[in-house]
């Protein structure tokens, strides 16, 4: 009955910010922190592990396509050397600037369009598990239950954490629908809570037509760039700790 709750956090870039990292800390249990490619920077990187180190929170690596632009949403084409190599690129980035904060790296999951793509073409979700496993094959790959990302992390012996999204609709193939669909962004927060209650207790992803996916579930996500985030992750936390769950990072050892 533990279940870790995770945002995506430090998508800022210079003076920009990107939601409320700090409110945000304060009721996560792991944050996927951006690597510089489609947010964040080295000093951002650094100030995101620090306070989440201070929150207690664990943190993973969250890469994506180098998009700053198109905050990493848009596909790019690259090859399956060009991905692995970006991928490692980011994750040694913020290895190197959470050990500044005295922090350390504890999973990875890919950002955006690049997470969308290794959900669904199996040469860039095998790209992505043979970059983690050669930065370190120890880490944790946070991947959606079902698809081609959980195929190829277990294929190259990675533990596969299973995650929902407390905030996005889901298609009938378990694919996350496309961000341009009426209702596939999620912003009520109790509306999202409820969903993410009924997912957890039933061990299944629910679509929008209502159909049942069982699935293993290890964490659920809440965007950290939606205005409703710090509010939908409050009530989140709220519903699991009403259903039995205890909040605790995933613990894959």
């Amino acid at each position: 009955m533990r279940i870790d709750l995770n945002a995506d956090l430090g998508e800022g870039y210079g003076p920009y910010t990107f939601g409320d990292d700090t409110a945000l800390l304060a009721l996560v249990t792991s944050a996927n922190v951006a690597c510089g490619f489609h947010g964040g920077d080295p000093e951002i990187m650094v100030a995101t592990a620090s306070a989440a180190k201070a929150r207690g929170v664990s943190i993973g690596a969250h890469p994506g396509f180098q998009d700053l632009r198109g905050f990493g949403r848009r596909v790019i084409a690259e090859s399956a050397a060009e991905i692995e190599a970006g991928v490692a690129y980011q994750i040694g980035a913020l290895r190197a600037c959470a050990a500044l904060a005295g922090h350390r790296v504890t999973h990875v999951k890919a950002h955006g369009a690049l997470a969308n793509l290794s959900n669904a073409d199996a040469d860039v979700a095998r790209a992505l598990a043979r970059a983690v496993r050669a930065v370190d094959r120890t880490l944790p790959l946070v991947v959606m239950p079902g698809l081609a990302s959980e195929r190829a992390a277990l294929d190259a012996g990675l533990a596969a954490v299973r995650e929902i999204y407390a905030d996005r609709a889901y298609a009938e193939d378990g694919q996350l629908c496309a961000r341009s669909l009426p209702g596939a962004v999620i912003h009520d927060a109790a509306e999202a809570a409820a969903r993410v209650r009924r997912m957890v207790e039933e061990g299944a992803v629910i679509t929008l037509s209502g159909r049942r996916i069982p699935v293993p579930i290890d964490t659920i996500c809440v965007h950290g760039d939606t205005p409703s985030a710090v509010e939908t992750a409050r009530a989140v936390r709220l519903a699991l700790g009403q259903a039995g769950f205890e909040l605790a990072a995933f613990d894959v050892a």
